[in-house]
């Protein structure tokens, strides 16, 4: 039994100096010291010995056993260290290789517009909210005044998900919605997407930016509202401009007006941008409608408010002199590297 524990020890040696894989110091693993491996069979068969002579063979066996196990994990080293050593001259590195340039990102020009106008209202009072962008016909449309055959619910106005649900196409609903939770005074700016119908062209998109703006409280006029927007016109476009109001029809304000700024660009002279007029339109406005406030459960009795609407688009074509609103959303890298 000794003899032949010797030559179990002999063999391990000798295959563990040939092998070169891991796999293959695996396999001698299981030779030898496996559940049926020969040195483990030696082991299993010592119970028929004498007490003495088991003794003596259990101590051997063992030391045999520890001498192959750390045969092993020198062997397994060795062959990991080899390995590392091929595939580190395998990928091998030029350090002196050019790298590829890592560019730094920059804001859309949308979303720094939404930004600076956000701050001009924050700067007066103004919370920020948001509401769905998948909206009802009700919030979209019957709060806010807007009669069942009133064309902008048509389908090819409205993206219609079901007859009951669409695409908000104003952010207005935000307006509604906010009216049903919270009581005056109200003073909120609800900036996000809408959705029309438009054929995309230099001025149209099917998809845009909005900003909604809405305050009620008790005695509020429409020189308070004058006076909001002509503050936000002097802090976006510059401290010589000015604003002038004309008379509009929108069904969710009463009177309703549109605001046009005097040309930043010529200085109110005329120029390209202005179309030689002087003046820029920019947003819609007008004093919310009763309609509204009472589907709102707002008491009309107590308590009025303005509201008004900016295409946020319209205001970064204008300010940053971009010709064509595609160009916004063609995510070319050269348009939007120019806004760092």
């Amino acid at each position: 039994m000794q003899e032949k524990l010797e030559k179990i020890l002999s063999e391990a040696k000798e295959q563990l100096g040939k092998a070169t894989q891991l796999s293959e110091t695996e396999e001698i693993r299981v030779k030898f010291l496996g559940k049926k491996g020969e040195l483990t069979s030696i082991l299993r068969s010592m119970g028929k010995l004498e007490p003495d002579e088991r003794k003596k063979l259990g101590l051997a066996a063992n030391n045999a056993r520890n001498e192959i196990e750390a045969m092993l994990e020198e062997k397994k080293d060795t062959v990991k260290g080899k390995a590392k050593e091929l595939k580190l001259k395998a990928e091998t590195i030029d350090v002196t290789e050019p790298g590829k340039e890592l560019k730094l990102g920059s804001k859309h020009p949308i979303t720094v517009t939404i930004e600076e106008m956000t701050n001009i209202f924050e700067s007066m009072g103004f919370s920020v909210t948001e509401g769905p962008e998948v909206e009802t016909v009700f919030y979209n449309f019957d709060a806010l005044n807007a009669a069942p055959n009133h064309p902008a619910r048509d389908m090819t106005d409205t993206f219609y998900i079901n007859k009951d649900v669409i695409l908000r196409t104003q952010t207005s609903p935000v307006q509604a919605r906010t009216l049903e939770k919270e009581k005056p005074p109200i003073m909120i700016l609800a900036p996000g997407r809408c959705f029309r119908c438009d054929t995309p062209d230099a001025t149209h998109s099917p998809m845009f930016h909005q900003i909604e703006g809405m305050v009620v409280d008790e005695g509020i006029t429409m020189g308070d509202l004058r006076g909001v927007l002509d503050r936000f016109a002097k802090e976006m476009f510059g401290s010589e401009v000015k604003t002038k109001f004309r008379p509009h029809h929108f069904p969710f304000t009463e009177p309703s007006a549109e605001m046009d700024v005097s040309c930043f660009k010529c200085g109110g002279k005329g120029c390209r941008v202005c179309k030689g007029s002087g003046w820029i339109e920019v947003l819609g406005c007008g004093m919310i409608h009763p309609n509204v406030l009472k589907i709102g459960g707002i008491d009309t009795e107590k308590y009025t408010g303005f509201a008004f609407g900016i295409g946020v688009e319209r205001i970064a074509m204008l300010k940053y002199g971009i010709d064509d609103i595609r160009l916004m959303y063609e995510n070319d890298m050269r348009f939007i590297d120019q806004f760092k």
